[in-house]
């Protein structure tokens, strides 16, 4: 008795009543809540044995609709009527809870549904969870103490999935066994596919493991079983093997793909490597180790090698084709003021695209451009130090550019003379105005052409000396600046005997050319220039107040400018020598026009150059029935000019005169052109062409001027969420700064594709270009089309197309239809026309963790492997 009443002293102080107070009974032989209390205090040493019995250490809150009974000396609580019961992280909710607090068991099942005529029908069947996992059923047996428990006709849910069966036990906090076991992905009631196995073991957070699985689609289940299988029951990253995917080509035959192990390391990396095999002869093999942390790094690290057979042994055109690639992504935040990106990838040949790739930008690649890039600045003083490689491959030729390293500091303006301290600017003397500035650049170039490597090096430090005063309105801006190269190399070019090869590579004979030889010494390389600039800002302002219009404005920002450049190809400097050709006649090179930073340019230069900007601005008025609007500043259109004059030159000094306009209409319409005029006449050379002459146009009575070049591009972008509030966007906006943070988290699968995004209901650009040159006698004009819209909640429709209009022809056009089938996905991808022309049609399951279970029909360029 003594166990007793201390147990209910622990226990009555979690109570909550049910909605019925008068409801509550205590049988005779019970005592009543004031003994127990009193009686309670009377043990010293009650507490000690309770605390062995039992295993109630926390608040039990209770429920019930219609009775909650004690019955103290068995130690059981029963509740009917929609019952509750609410213990740490455990919540059971159903018509019918008896708890038996000697054996830790709860007992819980439903009744039967009075509206049901049957009697089969049962309400308020128990409803069991524990944290974040849900539990249901007809009957339910659960000891709280041990967390074991036995559920009849149980279902239940885990993130995203769905199992359950005919019984099921639960032996600890994460295993259960299922017999009659049920497994799906999709929420119905009556899902649309289902797993079915006699016996299932359940792991929490893991997986299911069953034997002999049938899988059901909508109830009807394939004729063939699995032996065996692991289902994961979480998705995005997990361990595990990648389920291989089957399939035919013309050129392999039949193929098992992707058949590999996904490894997730820890949070922040995990590792893939998945192999093809092909029944014709050939394999291949794919790795991606990824990592990633929050704020400072992130990268990848990809592989691939293909050893592929075409045709069969001992055909006439059988061959072996072996092909690689290793791509590199490392970014990086050192510290504030340190950088690293890394962005490299080297490949064997564009075979390898070909036969990995049906992604239109893809195949129409024609060279690999990688970098890396280590950047330095000093936020007090403004200099920046940065060290960087560079690569370009040439896929059609072999060809091979390598610039390793390129090292660049750069010292910002300086003014040596300024006062410290704040200073008005009508105070500052002109010499405090005069400033510096320093770059030194290292660059050592390496090109790889047919096996032969050409290897140049070369510093080059510039310096530039300005002073920017003002005179009234007038900006007045003098400028010298001086260049110096140091080489370690130079060339010098004869007429000699040059060999001439054949289609077989093989000397067939000689031939005087060219020849060009490296001379290894160190050179200093010398230039300047000097400079001088005069700019001013002009205003002229309307103000209509007609139509919502405040104000027009129009701005003008007319500039001249004056550069002086020497002629270092005179013999004093140096820097320039010649040779005679087969014809006799000199002709003049520089000798460091193969270095990294070439040489100094040829002749003199004496040139004035005049140009004029405007900008045409629009204000609108503020509504006055609204006290939060604002007035806008609208930028209308720029419309630049700019035409210059050579006084150094020996003929045609007036150099073409250039316009260019823009504009942009609200957020989604933009609107570019430029065209180029000449003053000179032209006329045909000896090869048929027109060149320009020294003859003005207007002494031939043909005009001031002549079009030479004119373009002309205009560019729309319109969609549902640019139609939305901006307090809409600013939301969408955090949420895809999370969503981005969370993707680089998760593995994307072994498709690499994301999923159609349904909350922009539709979004198209439209862009037209068009181009004339007057010269050559070529014009060019095309429209590019994208649109992506949702036909209905569950379609989506992509289409892209280029079209050439003077050749009437589409070029690589791609039509892109989606279908939500709830727990399954319809995708149809279709090239209609083109050299990669071919479709794809595929019906899969949405699941992440489930993809590889899909119908597949594919022709033309979509019949690669794994496509």
């Amino acid at each position: 008795m003594i166990k007793v009443i201390l147990y209910i002293t622990i226990l009555l102080p979690g109570l909550i009543l049910a909605q019925k107070p008068d409801s509550i009974f205590v049988k005779p032989d019970s005592v009543s809540f004031n003994n127990l209390q009193k009686d309670s205090l009377a043990v010293s040493d009650s507490t000690k044995r309770k605390k062995k019995q039992f295993d109630v250490n926390a608040v039990i809150n209770a429920t019930a609709s219609d009775s909650l009974i004690f019955k103290v000396k068995e130690k059981k609580m029963e509740l009917y009527g929609n019952g509750e019961m609410k213990y740490k992280q455990t919540d059971l909710k159903s018509a019918n809870i008896i708890v038996n607090f000697q054996t830790n068991q709860i007992a819980a099942s439903g009744v039967p549904d009075t509206a049901d005529k049957s009697g089969k029908k049962l309400m308020g069947t128990p409803v069991l969870t524990e944290a974040s996992e849900t539990y249901e059923g007809t009957n339910l047996t659960y000891n709280f103490k041990t967390q074991q428990g036995f559920i009849s006709l149980a279902k239940t849910k885990s993130e995203g999935t769905y199992y359950g069966g005919s019984k099921v036990k639960k032996m600890d906090k994460e295993t259960y066994f299922v017999q009659n076991g049920m497994y799906t992905t999709c929420t119905d009631d009556t899902p649309h596919y289902n797993f079915y196995a006699s016996e299932m073991k359940v792991i929490m957070k893991e997986q299911i493991i069953a034997k002999w699985i049938w899988l059901y689609i909508g109830g009807v289940p394939l004729p063939i079983p699995l032996p065996f299988g692991a289902f994961p029951t979480q998705s995005g990253r997990r361990s595990g093997i990648i389920a291989p995917a089957y399939g035919q080509s013309e050129k392999q035959g039949w193929y098992l793909t992707h058949l590999g192990y996904f490894w997730a390391m820890s949070d922040y990396m995990d590792l893939n490597g998945t192999m093809d095999y092909f029944f014709k002869g050939g394999f291949s093999l794919n790795s991606r180790f990824r990592y990633a942390k929050r704020y400072s790094l992130s990268g990848s690290i990809d592989a691939g090698y293909k050893n592929l057979h075409f045709g069969e042994t001992g055909d006439p055109g059988y061959k072996t084709q072996r092909d690689w690639s290793l791509s590199i992504n490392h970014n990086q935040v050192i510290d504030p003021t340190m950088r690293l990106d890394a962005h490299l990838t080297f490949m064997s040949s564009k075979n390898f695209i070909n036969n990995n790739s049906i992604n239109y930008d893809d195949l129409l690649t024609q060279n690999i451009v990688s970098s890396a890039t280590l950047f330095k600045t000093w936020e007090e003083s403004g200099n920046s130090l940065s060290l960087s490689y560079s690569r370009n491959q040439y896929l059609s030729t072999g060809q091979i550019d390598e610039i390793l390293p390129n090292l660049t500091f750069t010292l910002s303006q300086s003014y040596p003379f300024k006062r410290k301290g704040k200073v008005d600017a009508s105070d500052q003397k002109w010499y405090e105005l005069l400033g510096y500035s320093y770059s030194g650049r290292f660059l050592n170039r390496r090109n790889k052409t047919a096996g032969n490597l050409n290897i140049r090096g070369g510093i080059q430090h510039d310096v530039g000396i300005s002073v920017s005063p003002k005179i009234g309105y007038i900006n007045i801006s003098p400028r010298v600046s001086y260049t110096e190269r140091w080489y370690n190399k130079r060339i010098e070019k004869s007429i000699g005997p040059v060999p001439i090869y054949n289609s077989a590579n093989v000397i067939t004979g000689y031939k005087n050319d060219v020849i060009s030889k490296d001379i290894n010494e160190i050179n200093m390389v010398r230039d300047f220039d000097f400079s001088i600039s005069a700019s001013t800002r002009l205003y002229g302002i309307i103000q209509p107040n007609a139509l919502g219009i405040d104000a027009l404005r129009h701005t003008i920002t007319p500039s001249i400018s004056y550069n002086y450049t020497p002629d270092f190809s005179k013999p004093k400097w140096g820097y320039y020598d010649s040779y005679k050709d087969t014809n006799g006649k000199q002709i003049k090179y520089s000798k460091f026009e193969k270095e990294v930073f070439t040489g100094p340019g040829e002749g003199e230069s004496q040139s004035l150059s005049f140009s004029v900007g405007n900008i045409f601005e629009m204000k609108t008025k503020k509504d006055p029935t609204d006290t939060t609007s604002e007035a806008k500043k609208i930028q209308l259109l720029n419309f630049d000019a700019s035409v210059g004059y050579n006084f150094a030159a020996d003929s045609m000094r007036l150099s073409d005169l250039h316009l260019g306009y823009r504009t942009q209409v609200a957020d989604f319409l933009n609107f570019s052109g430029g065209s180029t005029y000449s003053f000179y006449d032209y006329a045909l050379n000896k090869n048929g062409s027109l060149q320009k002459i020294n003859k003005f146009l207007i002494n031939e009575k043909k005009g001031l001027l002549k079009l030479t070049n004119f373009d002309f591009s205009i560019s729309a972008s319109l969609s549902g969420e640019k139609l939305k509030s901006k307090e809409t966007k600013e939301e969408k906006k955090k949420l895809e700064e999370n969503e981005v943070t969370n993707k680089q988290s998760n593995y994307s699968g072994i498709y690499n594709e994301e999923d159609p995004d349904f909350e922009i209901p539709w979004d198209v650009s439209l862009s037209y270009n068009y181009r004339f040159d007057n010269i050559g006698h070529t014009k060019s004009s095309n429209v590019n089309l994208n649109l992506n819209t949702n036909l209905t909640k569950s379609w989506k429709l992509s289409l892209s197309a280029y079209y050439d209009i003077f050749r009437k022809e589409f070029q690589a056009p791609q039509i892109n239809i989606y279908k939500d089938l709830h727990c399954w996905e319809l995708k149809i991808t279709w090239n209609p026309l083109g050299t990669y022309r071919g479709y794809r049609f595929e019906i899969r399951i949405k699941a992440p963790q489930l993809q590889d279970i899909k119908v597949t029909r594919r022709r033309g360029q979509f019949q690669g492997v794994g496509y």
